[in-house]
Protein backbone atom coordinates (compact mmCIF):
# COMPACT_ATOMS: atom_id res chain seq x y z
CA UNK A 1 0.00 0.00 0.00
CA UNK A 2 1.23 3.08 -1.00
CA UNK A 3 1.31 6.37 1.68
CA UNK A 4 0.33 9.20 -0.75
CA UNK A 5 -2.57 10.29 1.63
CA UNK A 6 0.07 10.73 4.65
CA UNK A 7 -1.18 14.04 5.50
CA UNK A 8 1.42 16.99 5.72
CA UNK A 9 0.25 18.57 9.37
CA UNK A 10 2.30 16.85 11.67
CA UNK A 11 -0.09 15.91 15.08
CA UNK A 12 1.64 15.12 18.51
CA UNK A 13 1.10 11.56 19.51
CA UNK A 14 0.84 9.69 23.02
CA UNK A 15 -0.63 6.33 22.16
CA UNK A 16 0.08 5.28 18.58
CA UNK A 17 3.20 4.35 16.47
CA UNK A 18 2.60 4.59 12.63
CA UNK A 19 5.22 2.14 10.42
CA UNK A 20 7.57 1.61 13.68
CA UNK A 21 11.43 2.50 12.74
CA UNK A 22 12.22 -0.62 14.29
CA UNK A 23 11.72 -4.31 14.93
CA UNK A 24 11.67 -6.59 17.83
CA UNK A 25 14.04 -7.64 20.29
CA UNK A 26 14.10 -11.46 19.75
CA UNK A 27 15.57 -10.95 15.89
CA UNK A 28 18.28 -9.09 17.90
CA UNK A 29 18.94 -11.77 20.30
CA UNK A 30 18.82 -14.62 17.60
CA UNK A 31 21.73 -12.75 15.35
CA UNK A 32 23.79 -11.99 18.26
CA UNK A 33 23.47 -15.71 18.85
CA UNK A 34 24.19 -16.64 15.64
CA UNK A 35 27.68 -14.73 15.98
CA UNK A 36 29.13 -17.69 18.28
CA UNK A 37 30.63 -21.23 16.49
CA UNK A 38 27.98 -23.98 17.15
CA UNK A 39 25.25 -22.04 19.11
CA UNK A 40 21.74 -22.52 17.92
CA UNK A 41 18.93 -19.72 19.06
CA UNK A 42 16.47 -20.62 20.92
CA UNK A 43 13.34 -18.67 21.36
CA UNK A 44 11.00 -19.18 24.16
CA UNK A 45 7.53 -18.58 22.87
CA UNK A 46 5.25 -19.63 20.67
CA UNK A 47 6.03 -21.09 16.84
CA UNK A 48 5.25 -17.89 15.44
CA UNK A 49 7.24 -15.59 16.96
CA UNK A 50 10.19 -17.80 15.96
CA UNK A 51 8.94 -18.45 12.80
CA UNK A 52 9.03 -14.37 12.24
CA UNK A 53 12.23 -13.55 13.62
CA UNK A 54 13.93 -16.60 11.16
CA UNK A 55 11.93 -15.46 8.32
CA UNK A 56 13.05 -11.70 8.66
CA UNK A 57 17.02 -12.65 9.12
CA UNK A 58 16.94 -15.20 6.11
CA UNK A 59 15.67 -12.45 3.73
CA UNK A 60 17.73 -10.06 4.92
CA UNK A 61 20.95 -12.50 4.42
CA UNK A 62 19.67 -14.93 1.92
CA UNK A 63 20.94 -17.72 3.95
CA UNK A 64 19.07 -20.45 6.01
CA UNK A 65 18.38 -19.18 9.42
CA UNK A 66 18.80 -22.13 11.76
CA UNK A 67 17.09 -21.84 15.26
CA UNK A 68 14.23 -23.46 17.29
CA UNK A 69 11.77 -23.08 19.71
CA UNK A 70 9.66 -23.57 22.71
CA UNK A 71 6.57 -24.37 20.78
CA UNK A 72 4.18 -22.50 23.03
CA UNK A 73 0.50 -23.70 22.51
CA UNK A 74 -2.59 -22.76 25.05
CA UNK A 75 -1.26 -24.30 28.23
CA UNK A 76 2.33 -23.29 28.07
CA UNK A 77 0.75 -19.46 27.66
CA UNK A 78 -0.94 -19.39 30.55
CA UNK A 79 0.95 -22.35 32.95
CA UNK A 80 4.19 -21.04 31.92
CA UNK A 81 6.62 -22.59 29.63
CA UNK A 82 9.31 -24.51 31.82
CA UNK A 83 8.05 -27.72 31.16
CA UNK A 84 8.69 -26.96 27.30
CA UNK A 85 11.96 -25.25 27.65
CA UNK A 86 13.30 -28.41 29.12
CA UNK A 87 12.21 -30.64 26.84
CA UNK A 88 13.43 -28.76 24.18
CA UNK A 89 16.67 -28.55 25.27
CA UNK A 90 16.93 -32.02 25.90
CA UNK A 91 16.03 -33.03 22.45
CA UNK A 92 17.98 -30.23 20.99
CA UNK A 93 21.09 -31.39 22.27
CA UNK A 94 20.54 -35.33 21.35
CA UNK A 95 19.01 -34.82 18.20
CA UNK A 96 20.85 -31.65 16.72
CA UNK A 97 23.88 -31.78 18.92
CA UNK A 98 25.00 -28.03 19.54
CA UNK A 99 27.79 -26.66 21.21
CA UNK A 100 25.53 -23.84 22.76
CA UNK A 101 22.17 -23.09 22.78
CA UNK A 102 21.38 -19.56 23.39
CA UNK A 103 17.75 -18.88 24.92
CA UNK A 104 16.17 -15.87 24.70
CA UNK A 105 12.70 -14.95 25.77
CA UNK A 106 9.60 -13.12 23.83
CA UNK A 107 6.66 -11.18 25.01
CA UNK A 108 4.37 -14.32 25.60
CA UNK A 109 7.17 -16.05 27.63
CA UNK A 110 8.11 -12.40 29.63
CA UNK A 111 4.29 -11.57 29.92
CA UNK A 112 3.53 -14.97 31.71
CA UNK A 113 6.73 -14.46 34.25
CA UNK A 114 8.85 -17.35 32.93
CA UNK A 115 12.21 -16.99 34.72
CA UNK A 116 14.97 -18.16 32.17
CA UNK A 117 17.89 -18.09 34.79
CA UNK A 118 16.07 -20.60 37.04
CA UNK A 119 14.84 -22.67 34.33
CA UNK A 120 18.35 -22.87 32.86
CA UNK A 121 19.71 -23.27 36.10
CA UNK A 122 17.54 -26.56 36.73
CA UNK A 123 18.33 -27.79 33.13
CA UNK A 124 21.42 -28.24 34.00
CA UNK A 125 21.06 -29.30 37.48
CA UNK A 126 18.67 -31.92 36.46
CA UNK A 127 21.66 -33.13 33.91
CA UNK A 128 20.04 -32.04 30.67
CA UNK A 129 22.88 -30.32 29.06
CA UNK A 130 25.25 -32.66 28.53
CA UNK A 131 29.04 -32.40 29.43
CA UNK A 132 31.35 -29.62 27.03
CA UNK A 133 28.25 -28.47 25.93
CA UNK A 134 26.81 -24.71 26.93
CA UNK A 135 23.56 -23.01 27.74
CA UNK A 136 23.07 -19.20 27.79
CA UNK A 137 20.04 -17.33 27.97
CA UNK A 138 18.77 -13.47 27.70
CA UNK A 139 16.02 -11.65 28.66
CA UNK A 140 14.43 -10.37 25.57
CA UNK A 141 10.69 -8.68 25.90
CA UNK A 142 9.13 -8.04 22.37
CA UNK A 143 7.19 -4.94 24.12
CA UNK A 144 10.06 -2.49 25.31
CA UNK A 145 13.47 -1.80 23.54
CA UNK A 146 13.73 -2.74 19.81
CA UNK A 147 16.04 -5.47 18.27
CA UNK A 148 19.17 -3.27 18.90
CA UNK A 149 18.35 -3.88 22.65
CA UNK A 150 17.65 -7.60 22.09
CA UNK A 151 21.25 -7.82 19.73
CA UNK A 152 22.82 -5.84 22.91
CA UNK A 153 21.12 -8.07 25.82
CA UNK A 154 21.97 -11.16 24.32
CA UNK A 155 25.90 -9.85 23.68
CA UNK A 156 25.82 -8.59 27.59
CA UNK A 157 24.60 -12.14 28.30
CA UNK A 158 27.14 -14.40 25.59
CA UNK A 159 30.19 -11.67 27.68
CA UNK A 160 29.05 -12.31 31.67
CA UNK A 161 28.62 -16.16 31.23
CA UNK A 162 31.37 -17.11 29.11
CA UNK A 163 34.59 -14.85 30.06
CA UNK A 164 36.60 -15.70 32.98
CA UNK A 165 39.48 -14.34 34.24
CA UNK A 166 42.41 -16.74 35.11
CA UNK A 167 43.79 -13.44 36.75
CA UNK A 168 46.94 -13.73 33.78
CA UNK A 169 46.09 -10.91 31.29
CA UNK A 170 46.78 -12.16 27.36
CA UNK A 171 48.34 -9.94 25.01
CA UNK A 172 45.20 -9.15 23.30
CA UNK A 173 41.83 -6.90 23.09
CA UNK A 174 37.96 -7.15 22.42
CA UNK A 175 36.32 -5.68 20.40
CA UNK A 176 32.48 -6.17 21.07
CA UNK A 177 30.54 -5.52 17.57
CA UNK A 178 27.69 -3.58 17.42
CA UNK A 179 25.14 -4.35 14.96
CA UNK A 180 26.42 -4.77 11.81
CA UNK A 181 26.64 -7.05 9.21
CA UNK A 182 29.08 -9.92 8.69
CA UNK A 183 31.04 -8.22 5.88
CA UNK A 184 31.88 -5.56 8.06
CA UNK A 185 33.05 -8.13 11.19
CA UNK A 186 35.14 -9.27 8.44
CA UNK A 187 36.55 -6.10 7.65
CA UNK A 188 37.18 -5.33 11.42
CA UNK A 189 38.64 -8.51 11.43
CA UNK A 190 41.11 -7.74 8.09
CA UNK A 191 42.10 -4.09 9.70
CA UNK A 192 42.87 -5.06 13.32
CA UNK A 193 45.36 -8.18 11.02
CA UNK A 194 46.99 -5.20 9.17
CA UNK A 195 47.71 -3.31 12.23
CA UNK A 196 49.18 -6.28 13.76
CA UNK A 197 46.73 -6.69 17.01
CA UNK A 198 45.51 -9.66 18.24
CA UNK A 199 41.88 -9.21 19.06
CA UNK A 200 38.84 -11.63 20.23
CA UNK A 201 35.51 -10.32 17.93
CA UNK A 202 32.63 -10.61 19.54
CA UNK A 203 29.50 -11.70 17.85
CA UNK A 204 30.96 -12.42 14.68
CA UNK A 205 28.45 -13.95 12.37
CA UNK A 206 31.34 -13.10 9.21
CA UNK A 207 31.48 -17.08 7.54
CA UNK A 208 28.15 -17.96 8.93
CA UNK A 209 25.53 -15.82 7.08
CA UNK A 210 27.63 -15.02 3.91
CA UNK A 211 29.22 -18.67 4.20
CA UNK A 212 30.24 -20.29 0.68
CA UNK A 213 28.64 -22.61 -1.37
CA UNK A 214 30.44 -26.00 -0.87
CA UNK A 215 27.85 -28.05 -2.22
CA UNK A 216 27.20 -29.29 1.65
CA UNK A 217 24.97 -28.28 3.62
CA UNK A 218 26.46 -27.05 7.20
CA UNK A 219 23.86 -26.95 9.82
CA UNK A 220 26.97 -24.78 11.87
CA UNK A 221 28.95 -23.20 9.24
CA UNK A 222 32.66 -22.94 10.66
CA UNK A 223 32.30 -18.96 11.35
CA UNK A 224 31.62 -17.57 14.67
CA UNK A 225 33.45 -16.69 18.08
CA UNK A 226 34.91 -20.25 19.45
CA UNK A 227 33.85 -20.69 23.15
CA UNK A 228 37.42 -20.36 24.00
CA UNK A 229 37.89 -16.98 22.53
CA UNK A 230 35.01 -16.11 24.44
CA UNK A 231 36.45 -17.85 27.83
CA UNK A 232 39.59 -15.85 27.26
CA UNK A 233 38.23 -12.49 26.61
CA UNK A 234 38.18 -11.92 30.33
CA UNK A 235 41.99 -11.86 29.81
CA UNK A 236 42.34 -9.00 27.60
CA UNK A 237 44.41 -6.55 28.09
CA UNK A 238 41.03 -3.82 27.49
CA UNK A 239 37.72 -3.81 25.21
CA UNK A 240 36.45 -1.38 22.29
CA UNK A 241 32.40 -1.55 22.17
CA UNK A 242 31.78 -0.20 18.73
CA UNK A 243 28.48 1.36 19.80
CA UNK A 244 26.92 3.04 22.93
CA UNK A 245 23.86 1.46 22.50
CA UNK A 246 24.66 -1.80 20.83
CA UNK A 247 27.60 -2.96 22.35
CA UNK A 248 28.69 -1.14 25.25
CA UNK A 249 26.08 -2.91 27.87
CA UNK A 250 28.84 -5.80 26.95
CA UNK A 251 31.35 -3.77 27.86
CA UNK A 252 30.20 -2.60 31.04
CA UNK A 253 29.43 -6.09 32.53
CA UNK A 254 32.82 -7.52 31.37
CA UNK A 255 34.77 -4.60 33.10
CA UNK A 256 32.75 -5.68 36.33
CA UNK A 257 33.31 -9.38 36.07
CA UNK A 258 36.40 -9.53 35.03
CA UNK A 259 38.21 -6.62 35.49
CA UNK A 260 38.56 -5.52 31.74
CA UNK A 261 38.50 -1.91 31.02
CA UNK A 262 36.62 -0.89 27.91
CA UNK A 263 36.44 2.36 25.91
CA UNK A 264 33.40 2.84 24.09
CA UNK A 265 33.58 4.37 20.12
CA UNK A 266 31.69 4.97 17.17
CA UNK A 267 31.17 2.12 14.86
CA UNK A 268 33.80 2.80 12.44
CA UNK A 269 31.42 3.99 9.01
CA UNK A 270 32.89 6.89 7.10
CA UNK A 271 36.12 8.74 7.61
CA UNK A 272 36.13 10.33 11.07
CA UNK A 273 34.43 7.38 13.01
CA UNK A 274 37.59 5.20 11.23
CA UNK A 275 40.11 7.63 12.16
CA UNK A 276 39.24 7.06 15.85
CA UNK A 277 38.87 3.37 15.70
CA UNK A 278 42.34 2.98 13.53
CA UNK A 279 43.96 5.84 15.95
CA UNK A 280 42.59 4.26 19.21
CA UNK A 281 43.72 0.36 18.15
CA UNK A 282 46.84 1.89 17.54
CA UNK A 283 47.44 3.39 20.74
CA UNK A 284 46.26 1.26 22.71
CA UNK A 285 48.21 -1.55 21.25
CA UNK A 286 51.60 0.42 20.59
CA UNK A 287 51.56 0.05 17.11
CA UNK A 288 52.22 2.00 14.36
CA UNK A 289 49.28 2.53 11.53
CA UNK A 290 50.81 0.86 8.16
CA UNK A 291 50.81 2.23 5.07
CA UNK A 292 48.32 0.45 3.70
CA UNK A 293 45.41 1.58 5.67
CA UNK A 294 46.76 5.50 5.55
CA UNK A 295 46.51 4.70 1.72
CA UNK A 296 43.02 3.13 2.33
CA UNK A 297 42.33 6.59 3.70
CA UNK A 298 43.96 8.67 1.36
CA UNK A 299 42.28 7.33 -1.59
CA UNK A 300 39.12 7.67 0.54
CA UNK A 301 39.67 11.32 0.71
CA UNK A 302 40.64 11.87 -2.61
CA UNK A 303 36.80 10.85 -3.73
CA UNK A 304 35.43 13.05 -1.36
CA UNK A 305 37.36 16.27 -2.81
CA UNK A 306 37.18 15.19 -6.24
CA UNK A 307 33.78 14.63 -5.84
CA UNK A 308 32.37 17.67 -3.81
CA UNK A 309 30.77 19.04 -6.12
CA UNK A 310 28.06 16.27 -6.54
CA UNK A 311 27.52 16.40 -3.15
CA UNK A 312 27.72 19.63 -1.19
CA UNK A 313 24.21 21.06 0.12
CA UNK A 314 22.00 17.70 -0.70
CA UNK A 315 20.09 17.47 1.80
CA UNK A 316 19.23 14.15 2.76
CA UNK A 317 16.60 12.09 5.26
CA UNK A 318 17.39 8.82 7.18
CA UNK A 319 16.37 6.40 9.77
CA UNK A 320 17.56 3.19 10.80
CA UNK A 321 19.83 2.27 14.52
CA UNK A 322 21.31 4.57 16.55
CA UNK A 323 24.71 3.22 16.21
CA UNK A 324 24.60 3.14 12.96
CA UNK A 325 23.02 6.47 12.75
CA UNK A 326 25.49 8.17 14.55
CA UNK A 327 28.58 7.85 12.40
CA UNK A 328 26.43 7.72 9.44
CA UNK A 329 24.84 11.30 9.83
CA UNK A 330 28.91 12.36 10.64
CA UNK A 331 29.61 11.53 7.64
CA UNK A 332 27.32 13.31 5.98
CA UNK A 333 28.25 16.29 7.05
CA UNK A 334 31.83 15.68 6.52
CA UNK A 335 30.99 15.59 2.72
CA UNK A 336 29.36 18.88 3.30
CA UNK A 337 25.58 17.20 2.67
CA UNK A 338 22.79 18.58 5.20
CA UNK A 339 21.00 15.82 6.75
CA UNK A 340 17.47 17.27 7.23
CA UNK A 341 15.30 14.67 9.06
CA UNK A 342 16.29 11.88 11.26
CA UNK A 343 14.39 9.07 13.04
CA UNK A 344 15.17 6.09 14.75
CA UNK A 345 12.41 3.81 16.64
CA UNK A 346 14.81 2.66 19.25
CA UNK A 347 14.17 4.51 22.41
CA UNK A 348 17.05 5.90 24.63
CA UNK A 349 18.07 9.46 26.32
CA UNK A 350 21.60 8.41 25.58
CA UNK A 351 21.24 8.00 21.60
CA UNK A 352 19.54 11.05 21.88
CA UNK A 353 22.16 13.18 23.99
CA UNK A 354 24.89 12.24 21.38
CA UNK A 355 22.52 12.52 18.56
CA UNK A 356 21.99 16.33 20.19
CA UNK A 357 25.63 16.95 20.37
CA UNK A 358 26.86 16.09 17.42
CA UNK A 359 23.76 18.03 15.63
CA UNK A 360 24.10 21.37 17.86
CA UNK A 361 27.31 21.90 16.92
CA UNK A 362 27.16 21.47 12.84
CA UNK A 363 23.67 21.00 12.04
CA UNK A 364 21.40 22.49 14.35
CA UNK A 365 18.25 23.14 12.30
CA UNK A 366 17.98 19.14 11.37
CA UNK A 367 14.27 17.46 12.64
CA UNK A 368 15.49 14.49 14.90
CA UNK A 369 13.66 12.44 17.08
CA UNK A 370 14.15 8.89 18.83
CA UNK A 371 11.56 6.37 20.57
CA UNK A 372 8.05 4.79 20.28
CA UNK A 373 6.50 7.72 18.09
CA UNK A 374 9.90 8.56 16.11
CA UNK A 375 8.30 6.48 13.03
CA UNK A 376 8.45 6.21 9.36
CA UNK A 377 4.68 8.13 9.52
CA UNK A 378 6.46 11.27 11.24
CA UNK A 379 9.49 11.10 8.51
CA UNK A 380 7.31 10.98 5.78
CA UNK A 381 5.38 14.56 7.28
CA UNK A 382 8.82 15.71 7.74
CA UNK A 383 9.97 15.09 4.08
CA UNK A 384 6.73 16.25 2.70
CA UNK A 385 6.86 19.65 5.19
CA UNK A 386 10.59 19.98 3.66
CA UNK A 387 11.57 18.04 0.75
CA UNK A 388 14.68 16.45 0.50
CA UNK A 389 17.14 15.19 -2.14
CA UNK A 390 17.68 11.60 -1.17
CA UNK A 391 16.40 9.20 1.53
CA UNK A 392 18.83 6.55 2.99
CA UNK A 393 17.40 3.15 5.48
CA UNK A 394 16.08 0.41 4.93
CA UNK A 395 13.81 -1.70 2.60
CA UNK A 396 11.05 -0.47 4.01
CA UNK A 397 11.78 3.02 2.88
CA UNK A 398 10.97 2.14 -0.61
CA UNK A 399 7.25 3.79 -0.39
CA UNK A 400 8.27 6.65 1.02
CA UNK A 401 11.15 7.44 -2.02
CA UNK A 402 8.60 6.60 -4.21
CA UNK A 403 5.54 8.44 -3.19
CA UNK A 404 7.88 11.37 -2.76
CA UNK A 405 9.74 10.88 -6.38
CA UNK A 406 13.48 10.62 -4.01
CA UNK A 407 16.63 8.91 -4.69
CA UNK A 408 17.03 5.86 -2.11
CA UNK A 409 19.78 4.48 -0.88
CA UNK A 410 19.32 0.88 1.49
CA UNK A 411 21.27 0.63 4.50
CA UNK A 412 20.51 -1.31 7.76
CA UNK A 413 17.70 -2.90 8.46
CA UNK A 414 16.36 -5.20 6.92
CA UNK A 415 17.44 -5.00 3.12
CA UNK A 416 14.93 -7.15 1.87
CA UNK A 417 15.08 -6.50 -1.82
CA UNK A 418 18.27 -6.19 -2.62
CA UNK A 419 21.85 -8.03 -2.13
CA UNK A 420 25.33 -6.60 -1.40
CA UNK A 421 24.67 -5.55 2.17
CA UNK A 422 26.17 -8.98 3.63
CA UNK A 423 29.07 -8.93 1.51
CA UNK A 424 30.44 -5.74 0.92
CA UNK A 425 31.34 -3.65 3.99
CA UNK A 426 30.35 -0.28 5.00
CA UNK A 427 32.69 0.15 7.72
CA UNK A 428 36.54 1.40 7.24
CA UNK A 429 37.96 3.52 4.76
CA UNK A 430 37.23 0.58 1.83
CA UNK A 431 33.36 0.79 3.62
CA UNK A 432 33.37 4.77 3.55
CA UNK A 433 34.42 4.68 0.00
CA UNK A 434 31.50 2.08 -0.75
CA UNK A 435 28.66 4.49 0.53
CA UNK A 436 30.53 7.50 -1.06
CA UNK A 437 29.85 5.45 -4.66
CA UNK A 438 26.77 4.61 -3.41
CA UNK A 439 25.64 8.05 -2.32
CA UNK A 440 27.23 9.54 -5.85
CA UNK A 441 25.91 6.97 -8.17
CA UNK A 442 22.16 7.83 -6.85
CA UNK A 443 22.37 11.59 -7.08
CA UNK A 444 23.97 11.52 -10.89
CA UNK A 445 21.18 8.80 -11.90
CA UNK A 446 18.86 11.19 -10.39
CA UNK A 447 20.63 14.35 -12.54
CA UNK A 448 20.41 11.92 -15.70
CA UNK A 449 17.34 11.12 -15.67
CA UNK A 450 15.68 15.01 -14.28
CA UNK A 451 18.50 16.53 -17.13
CA UNK A 452 16.93 18.44 -20.67
CA UNK A 453 17.87 16.96 -23.80
CA UNK A 454 20.34 19.83 -23.97
CA UNK A 455 22.07 19.03 -20.62
CA UNK A 456 22.09 15.76 -21.27
CA UNK A 457 25.73 15.17 -20.99
CA UNK A 458 28.23 12.54 -21.48
CA UNK A 459 30.97 13.76 -19.08
CA UNK A 460 29.69 14.46 -15.75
Amino acid sequence: MLLRHTSKEVKEREGLTINPAKTCQPIGAMYAALGIHGCLPHSHGSQGCCSYHRSTLTRHYKEPVMAATSSFTEGASVFGGQANLLAAIETIFSVYDPDIIAVHSTCLSETIGDDLQQITRKAKDDGKVPEGKHLIFASTPSFVGSHITGYANMVTGIATQFAVSSGVKKRQFNIIAGWMEPSDMREIKRLTKELGVKIVLFPDTSDVLDAPQTGKHEFYPKGGTTVAELVSAGDSLSSLALGSISAEPAAIALEKSCKVPFETLDMPIGLSATDRFIMTLSQLAGVKVPDEITAERGRLVDVMADMEQYLYGKRVALFGDPDQLLPLTEFLLDLNMKPVHIVSGTPGQRFEKQMRLLLDARSPETNFRNGLQADMFLLHQWMKNEPVDLLIGNTYGKYMARDEDVPFIRFGFPILDRIGHSYFPNVGYSGGLRLLEKLLNALMDRQDRDALEEKFELVM
